[in-house]
């Protein structure tokens, strides 16, 4: 009952496709040319003078009509219809009684002479009555009005596609293209969201509280001479939850929420961008206090004049000094904050930066393992989970995973859940989903042969056996030969949360990430080409140590690292051309040392390695408890409980 007394419950109406009607048109215009120009005679119907007279001369001819003295028709009697020479012309094209006219003259040529034979067979009664008319054809003005009218036709669905799903009050017509692509969030009805449902983000909440703090009771801070914040820029790694924080913002200050991308501004029509962004701040101003939310924004606030193939008009830049404006101008908007979230502030043009716009920054980093947990407990609670699910594990499990990151290893894990047929998601499938997220789908049916499978083993054996062995290498959990993704192996670690990094420390983890090719040239005494993304990952971290953190003695405490972000644009290195060999030759010494280092540690536990390894190709997956048989325990006072079972 409650449904059909729903006045919003109506059922779909049916409506009318606009290309029906320019459809119907075009097939409305064609029927017309096709019966105007048959005028309702079958091939054979048109004739000429000299083929009229003899026609009149038989007495056949009934009456005849002069349109415009150039076309006459001809209308036949009994007689001449009796005629079998004329029995094509009796009927119609629907093969009914043809009422006339039954043939037609284009052109009777000479006016006067044709004139003068019809009043000398009226006079001796061949002919019954003739007459002049004016016609006016109409067929041959639309027929040819036809063209233009597609062409308009064509135009206006062009711009109306262009156009459609133009923002606020657009309808998606050509005249409002300038308008805000915002989706307005009604305070009262669709902004749901509070603090309480975003999960970790600590440092960033206390930073946005006083935002809203200043939209609930902006008396409280303007009473003494305080002004109300312009914007906040939430910067911060992709998924850490900036668009959702900027939603709770909105919640919890209960005020109108205008949402839209950086790219809604940008549109191939130069003004539009620029139009938009006043149509937006005029809607906010209506509405204020309110909040503008504009995601992505280093679409539009990319830095002006780096871009070298644009001209100087142009679009992006064009909406960006408006925003600008908007911002903060003479026409300065009251109780209108703007948060904008990005990932790469670096980019981002220094006037759209300063005090006065955006505020403040606020940094959105990835979820420590206190916050991973409450985001896993938010994410956990729509599942159907085992009973005892240890939350803290699940955090410790997933250190440098976003929040975005851990909603997906949740949803995976539900997946594997029910691939088995079971009735709750337990810690495996977590463990599992972990392992698919990080090192792909499994491919147990890859060949492999024997040799290369022993080769596989060796590799991993060696960044086990290394990274056991280093005290600031991170400690090992999980090891397989299970080929996952686009790599034939894989190591599982667990690596310490540092919030800053010493030399030995990345020395040491150089050293276990170039331990499996060392395994390869202790046991087979040759190498392959296994090790590709091994040598990737230290050729970065050792460029690091040298050009960016000035850990490298040679060349002392410098940096070549740009924070601005505007060195991409230049053409020339920051450095000449012998510090260039300096930096190439310190990079290669370090690699090679390390190396070198690791091939030592492995020749002195070369047994330790091939048992390791034959145990790897038994079982194909090994865990720690495995590693503590050969080596025993880890002799670096390791406080790392153990996470996974065998």
């Amino acid at each position: 009952m409650a449904k059909e007394n729903n006045p919003n419950s109506n059922p779909k109406k049916f409506r009318i496709s606009p290309w029906w009607i320019y459809g119907g048109l075009i097939v409305f215009f064609l029927i017309l040319n096709w019966a105007s120009g048959s005028t309702k005679l079958e091939e054979g119907g048109k004739i000429t003078t000299s083929k009229f007279l003899p026609l009149l001369e038989k007495n056949y001819v009934d009456k005849v009509i002069i349109y415009n003295r150039s076309e006459a028709e001809i209308f036949l009697n009994k007689a001449g219809l009796a005629d079998p020479a004329n029995k094509k012309v009796t009927k119609d094209l629907f093969d009914n009684e043809n009422t006339g006219p039954h043939y037609v003259i284009e052109d009777v040529g000479d006016t006067k002479s044709f004139q003068e034979k019809l009043e000398k067979a009226m006079a001796e009664g061949k002919l019954k009555d003739f007459d002049y008319k004016a016609k006016s054809d109409w067929s041959g003005i639309l027929i040819g009005l036809l063209p233009i009218l597609l062409i308009v036709a064509i135009w206006l669905i062009i711009m109306r596609r262009m156009s459609s799903g133009g923002g606020a009050g657009g309808g998606g017509q050509i005249f409002n293209i300038g308008k805000s692509k915002a989706k307005l969030f009604d305070e009262k009805t669709d902004v749901k969201i509070t603090f309480k449902d975003v999960a970790g983000l600590e440092g960033a909440k206390e930073e946005v509280q006083e935002i809203v703090e200043f939209l609930k009771n902006p008396e409280k801070y303007t009473n003494l001479g305080g002004k109300i914040p312009k914007g906040a820029l939430l910067v911060g790694p992709p998924g850490t939850g900036k668009t959702l924080l900027a939603k709770a913002v909105a919640g919890e200050a209960k005020v109108p929420f205008f949402s839209l991308s950086g790219s809604d501004f940008v549109e191939m029509f130069v003004g539009v961008g620029a139009s938009r962004v006043r149509d937006l701040f005029k809607q906010a101003k209506e509405k204020s206090p309110a909040i503008i939310f504009i995601d992505e924004i280093d679409a539009v606030g990319r830095a002006r004049g780096k871009n070298n193939m644009s001209g100087s008009n142009d679009e992006r830049e064009n909406t960006l000094n408006q925003l600008l404006t908007e911002m903060d101008g003479f026409g300065t908007n009251t109780n209108v904050i703007v948060l904008a979230a990005t990932n790469r502030a670096d980019v981002l043009d220094k006037a759209l930066m300063r005090a006065g716009r955006f505020d403040r920054q606020i940094y959105v980093d990835l979820p420590d393992i206190r916050e991973r947990k409450e985001i896993f407990e938010v994410h956990l609670a729509p599942l159907k989970k085992a009973e005892g699910l240890d939350t803290d594990f699940l955090a410790k499990q997933t250190p440098g995973f976003s929040g975005a990151d851990i909603a997906n290893v949740c949803n995976e894990a539900a997946l594997i859940a029910a691939r088995y047929d079971k009735k709750a998601v337990d810690k495996q499938d977590f463990l599992d989903a972990v392992d698919r997220i990080i090192g792909g789908l499994e491919k147990k049916n890859k060949i492999i042969t024997p040799e290369e499978k022993r080769a596989i083993a060796i590799h991993e054996a060696g960044h086990a056996t290394i990274s056991w062995m280093l005290e600031h290498a991170a400690p090992l959990i999980k090891v397989t030969i299970v080929p996952r993704g686009q790599s034939l192996g894989a190591a599982w670690y667990l690596p310490e949360e540092r919030q800053i990094v010493r030399t030995d420390q990345m020395l040491d983890e150089m050293c276990a990430t170039m331990g499996g090719r060392a395994a390869e040239k202790v046991t087979f005494d040759r190498i392959s080409t296994g090790a590709l993304s091994d040598l990737e990952k230290v050729t970065k971290q050792a460029r690091a140590m040298v050009t960016i953190y000035g850990l490298n003695e040679k060349l002392g405490n410098i940096t070549y690292y740009d924070s601005s972000g505007q060195s991409e644009y230049n053409f020339g290195k920051p450095y000449s051309e012998d510090t260039a060999k300096v930096i190439d030759k310190e990079i290669s010494d370090l690699i090679e040392g390390q190396y070198q280092r690791a091939i030592k540690i492995l020749e002195e536990n070369k047994d330790k390695l091939n048992q390791l390894a034959d145990i790897l190709i038994e079982k194909e997956v090994i865990f720690k408890d495995d590693l503590e048989t050969i080596f025993g325990k880890r002799a670096f006072g390791e406080a790392v409980e153990e996470v996974f079972e065998e």
